[in-house]
């Protein structure tokens, strides 16, 4: 069949500002798509941790983005400060999780120097290319609620490990009418999730338009998630997996959504 998802629905929870290349790459399989942001991505609290630790890059071994978000906020605070990723220090080197985060360093001309093969931080923990010890690392990481494991690992391995808040993620006060009749009527087929706070998030959204019955609308829509620490939140939130992509990126996702709907599921 060349158009897998054709006559499928599928829900997209991703950014607010992110939605348009999951969409293109579901719509091009056929499906219908209907948004729901599920996060809106704003600058942290305080710009004090982040511009010191930019102001210190010279002594910085590693620079390691774990999302694409990270690596906008950083450039974007580089370029108040006159400076950008790609003129960076010579002798600091970074490292990206995931092919969007790669690619978006790629297209600021200041490509990773180490991609894990596998799209989570797991991999990179894994793979790295060098010893950690003695090495200076930093981490810029969404204010609150993200992942620790990068820290706590390399600080375990002997990397002095600086993490800087660079950018705060907030829950959207709605969802978007046509999604949620979509829902309400039954006319949804899956629903994507691309990160553990998106899972969480759409959870609170569901909630607070269905009231307490609020899982029934999710009873025949297939839940996707896009990688392991995704996955654990779905399954707090929904008590359910469908599919898990594999690769962890977007096209996986979408890839795990088509074989999804082929299989009958």
């Amino acid at each position: 069949m060349s158009d897998p998802l054709n006559g499928r629905t599928v829900v997209v929870t991703r950014a607010a500002d992110q939605q348009g290349e999951g969409r293109r790459l579901l719509e091009a399989l056929g499906a219908r798509v209907l948004d729901l942001p599920a996060l809106v991505i704003g600058p942290p609290d305080q710009w004090g941790p982040l511009d010191d630790a930019l102001a210190d890059l010279d002594n910085f071994h590693w620079l390691v983005f774990s999302s694409a978000n990270g690596v906008e906020s950083v450039e974007q605070r580089l370029q108040t400060l006159g400076r950008s990723l790609a003129r960076r220090p010579r002798s600091l080197k970074m490292a990206a999780v995931g092919r969007k985060t790669a690619r978006l360093l790629e297209e600021l001309g200041a490509a990773a120097d180490f991609v894990p093969p596998q799209f989570v931080a797991d991999s990179l923990i894994e793979h790295f290319p060098v010893s950690g010890f003695g090495l200076r690392m930093l981490l810029p990481r969404v204010q609150s609620g993200g992942r620790t494991l990068l820290a706590d690992a390399f600080g375990e391995a002997g990397v002095r490990v600086v993490e800087v808040p660079a950018y705060k993620s907030r829950c959207p006060e709605t969802m978007p009418e046509a999604t949620a009749m979509a829902l309400e009527a039954g006319a949804v087929d899956a629903i994507t999730f691309s990160s553990g706070k998106t899972a969480d998030h759409t959870a609170l959204l569901l909630q607070q338009r269905f009231g307490d019955d609020w899982l029934e609308q999710l009873a025949s829509v297939n839940v996707v998630s896009i990688g392991p620490q995704t996955t654990r939140s779905c399954l707090a939130r929904f008590g359910r997996v469908d599919a898990e992509a594999d690769p962890h990126d977007l096209d996986g996702l979408v890839s795990a959504c088509a074989q999804l709907m082929q299989s009958g599921s």
